[in-house]
């Protein structure tokens, strides 16, 4: 479905700048103040948080992450289609090993969170700084194939521009590194 610009304009972006401005003016002090609600500059920077929702089929299932959704927005290494597919990580040590390695890795990036962690699964959010976009990275040991396996997902959006990739490839090499 593609959206006029006249009317995203309409929808999207007009309501934004005016909630923006409001909340200016009530900030600073101007008489509108009452209209803007509440103008704490966090709650300011709420209004281009685009979180979106956190999706109910994160996790392992049947052991296997869940599939790619049809857009370009996400990469998984047990992806059965060129576009989102990416090699999982190996290692040699141990598996538990490397997951502590992976959990290492995500404690000192700028913009993850670790939602989930165990012996054999690490969920992490990552929150971009300038819009507060997120995205939900999975790694999972996965002992039979002796890998592991990672899947990376923006939860809004159709396009991210490669960071996806780009995020699970810079993992790989800070790993590769250590």
């Amino acid at each position: 479905m593609r959206i006029s610009p006249l009317r995203f304009l309409k929808k999207k972006l007009i309501p934004i700048a005016a909630a923006l401005l409001l909340g200016l003016v009530g900030y600073f002090g101007g008489e509108t103040a009452a209209l803007a609600g509440p103008t704490h500059p966090t709650v300011m920077a709420s209004l281009f948080s685009f979180s979106g929702q956190r999706p109910d089929n994160l996790g392992v299932h049947d052991g296997h992450l869940s599939d790619c959704p049809d857009s370009p927005n996400c990469v998984s290494s047990e992806s059965r289609d060129a576009a989102h597919y990416i090699e999982p990580f190996t290692y040699s040590a141990s598996g538990e090993e490397a997951l502590t390695q992976i959990e290492g890795v995500l404690e000192n990036m700028d913009n993850a969170t670790i939602v989930t962690a165990d012996d054999h699964y690490i969920d992490a959010e990552f929150t971009s700084a300038i819009m507060g976009f997120v995205d939900d990275v999975e790694f999972y040991l996965d002992e039979e194939a002796g890998v592991i396996q990672v899947r990376s997902a923006s939860r809004l959006g159709e396009s991210d521009l490669g960071v996806n990739r780009d995020r699970i490839e810079t993992i790989r090499t800070v790993l590769l590194n250590l």
